[in-house]
């Protein structure tokens, strides 16, 4: 599920969940796996977070979430399990080695949130990046109100959000969604190179830079459980369930 290279001061993480990379409790759990084997690396400075998959992550494995429907505590099932995508994301923001994520193709929803907790995010120009889970009668319930108002002010996170725009890459970089946009054949290459660049600069400079930009925009813990509570009310309603149930649909 997940290739790990061990570059030195950079560690690259491709991700390999076939089709898309669709989170899941096992997903979550094998990227916990992998931050726990990094945990002692004292010579770590920046983690490149990439996929080979057509998607870079195309968020919440919906059959996941449609099978806690027929669940008497399905509601309580699903909020627990967000509850681990916000531990797995939090910890990834909190790392002191800088997080970049490489996003050659689409990042929806959950798959926007894993990179929304990533200090730095290279985009392809055709990537498709948003949060439209509202369209699913749901919310970007793993940070991504949190952090995209906080990235980029409540006028873009509510474009974004309410209004389920999804945008490529370039659009993104000019919205401030991600700090670079590049052409697709040159994105990994230009990925691997700033993850280079920026491993050789002083690692413990780097760690309390970070730190410091972190302390401007604090997340609240109370806009977090405000997310995990909306998601608990809206899984159970018939609208949630409809909608997902019409996505996931065979189409002929």
């Amino acid at each position: 599920m997940f290739k790990v290279e061990d570059l030195g001061a950079v560690v690259r993480i491709t991700m390999q969940r076939a089709p898309v990379n669709a989170i899941s409790t096992e997903f979550v759990a094998g990227f916990t796996q992998v931050l726990d084997c990094l945990a002692d690396k004292t010579d770590l400075t920046v983690l490149h977070l990439r996929s080979d998959r057509k998607a870079f992550c195309a968020g919440a494995d919906l059959a996941q979430v449609q099978s806690c429907f027929a669940m008497k505590d399905g509601a309580d099932v699903m909020r627990q399990n967000i509850t681990h995508f916000h531990a797995l994301f939090d910890r990834l923001e909190a790392l002191p080695c800088v997080t970049l994520a490489e996003i050659g193709g689409s990042a929806l929803g959950g798959g926007f949130e894993l990179a929304l907790a990533c200090d730095l995010r290279m985009a392809s120009t055709s990537a498709k990046l948003g949060l439209p889970e509202a369209k699913l009668g749901l919310i970007p319930g793993a940070g991504g109100t949190q952090r995209l108002t906080r990235l980029c002010g409540p006028g873009i996170a509510a474009r974004i959000i309410l209004g389920c725009d999804v945008v490529d890459g370039a659009t993104a970089c000019q919205l401030g969604m991600v700090q670079w946009a590049v052409a697709p054949d040159t994105l990994a290459q230009e990925a691997e190179a700033l993850a280079q660049r920026i491993a050789s600069q002083s690692a413990p400079a780097l760690q309390v830079a970070k730190r410091c930009i972190a302390q401007v925009g604090t997340l609240a813990a109370t806009g977090f459980e405000a997310e995990l509570n909306g998601i608990h009310s809206l899984v159970t309603t018939v609208e949630a369930q409809t909608r997902i149930q019409a996505f996931l649909a065979p189409r002929g």
